[in-house]
């Protein structure tokens, strides 16, 4: 029951205003059959005047709930009546700056926050990086053209690929997966192009590959950094034929597919090392996404960890301080291994609770890690970082109440407030 009344109810305000007026409404309703009943002289004169007075009584209602867009839209208009050049010098006026920043932020951030949770429901993040790559898929799902995603091993590429197509025309076609690395070189081609009965030993029937099957659907080419140079040619022709012919065929067949390419390595290091041909990846580089790594998006360590926690261990808490260390973990594996440290931890802890002891194999890189006084340091980005992390902590310890936040880092609530407006967080997540 307490964690029902806990939960927040989203009503848009013409909904909240059509209940309040439906409900005057009806109070004329009662008034005026008490009027009638009551057999007061003037009747029509009594129920003319108490509708009158409830009339203007909602007006008055309705201006006070408008209030604060009608203050909103008077600020921010002159930014719409104005040149461009007359924009740039309002905004650098700091009497309209921080209306001009502050709604652009509220603005952007709820969009971006109700696209995330409508069309990525099983993509935990909260981040601003994240939701920028979020955007970026909304944009192009839609489209036919080629995508590369680029990202190191566990950022979650095969997923944003699974929603390019669910998100796209051909979400009812086929999704076709390939992983470049995990096949023989010698299987490759065949498992690409198909094969026909007696094309090589062994070759007892004709098989279809990759392509055909992806016909009016998506092939997703996993790991394309590790596909033979010499296969390179033959994809590049597929791609700009759109026709593919199997081992040992006489005749191309015409397909109709789009390409999701994907890798963890340098396309363009490749290039000038000669293993990879540089007018294959113009083909494939149309629309980049860049995946970033767990260390770059540490403010969604927390509820990644809550949701990886409550699918398989609802039973398990983390305490804060085991929070701490996975917040100063540089997670070279990513989600992924985010996850693995986890379940490992959840199955050696011998109570609910995962204590930092539960991590040992992490523990000596979180306590202990040096810094690397050779490579540029930012002191300035580093101090911002470790600043984050300490509000996290903080919001993950009180349940997301800023106030007792706040007691805990020894600062005043007003000023945690605008820092968790800096660092663009959601105490939200955290009750």
């Amino acid at each position: 029951m307490k964690k029902f009344l806990r939960k927040k109810i989203f009503i848009s305000p013409e909904i909240l205003i059509s209940f309040i007026v439906g409900g005057i409404g009806f109070l004329f309703f009662i008034i005026s059959i008490y009027i009638q009943k009551y057999h007061v002289s003037f009747k029509l004169a009594a129920a003319f005047v108490v509708f009158l007075v409830m009339f203007f009584l909602t007006l008055s209602l309705i201006k006070l709930l408008l209030k604060p867009i009608d203050e909103f839209v008077e600020k921010v208009s002159p930014f719409i009546s104005k040149e461009k050049k007359e924009v740039e010098r309002i905004k650098q006026d700091l009497k309209y700056e921080p209306i001009f920043n502050h709604a652009y932020g509220v603005v952007t951030k709820a969009i971006s926050l109700v696209e995330t949770k409508k069309f990525f429901p099983d993509i935990i993040c909260q981040s601003k990086v994240m939701r920028q790559v979020l955007q970026q898929v909304l944009t192009v799902a839609p489209t036919d053209s080629t995508v590369l995603i680029l990202g190191e091993s566990g950022t979650g590429k095969e997923l944003i690929a699974e929603h390019l197509h669910k998100l796209s025309a051909r979400h009812n076609g086929p999704l076709i997966k390939i992983n470049c690395a995990a096949l023989p070189k010698d299987l490759i081609e065949s498992e690409l192009f198909g094969y026909e009965k007696g094309a090589f030993t062994g070759a007892i029937k004709s098989k279809p590959g990759k392509f055909e099957l992806a016909h009016k659907g998506t092939l997703f080419l996993d790991e394309i950094g590790d596909l033979p140079l010499e296969l390179q040619g033959k994809l590049l022709r597929v791609l700009e034929d759109k026709r593919v012919e199997r081992l040992g065929g006489k005749h191309p067949k015409k397909i109709d597919i789009r390409i999701i390419a994907a890798t963890n390595k340098s396309l363009e290091q490749m290039i000038k090392k000669g293993t990879f041909r540089e007018d294959l990846f113009f083909r494939l580089n149309v629309f980049p996404i860049h995946l970033p790594p767990l260390r770059k998006r540490k403010e969604d360590i927390p509820i990644l960890a809550e949701f990886f926690l409550k699918k398989h261990f609802p039973e398990k808490k983390l305490l804060p301080e085991t929070l701490a260390h996975l917040l100063n973990y540089s997670w070279p594996g990513n989600i992924r291994e985010l996850f693995n440290v986890l379940e490992r931890a959840a199955l050696s802890s011998s109570n609910n609770i995962i204590s930092p002891e539960s991590l040992p194999f992490i523990n000596k890189e979180t306590i202990s890690t040096p810094i690397n006084l050779t490579t540029p340091l930012n002191l300035d980005q580093k101090l911002q970082e470790i600043e984050k992390h300490l509000i996290l902590n903080a919001l993950y310890q009180t349940k997301g109440i800023q106030r007792k936040a706040a007691k805990i880092l020894g600062i005043k609530e007003r000023s945690l407030w605008h820092r968790i407006k800096k660092y663009n967080l959601d105490p939200n997540q955290f009750k």
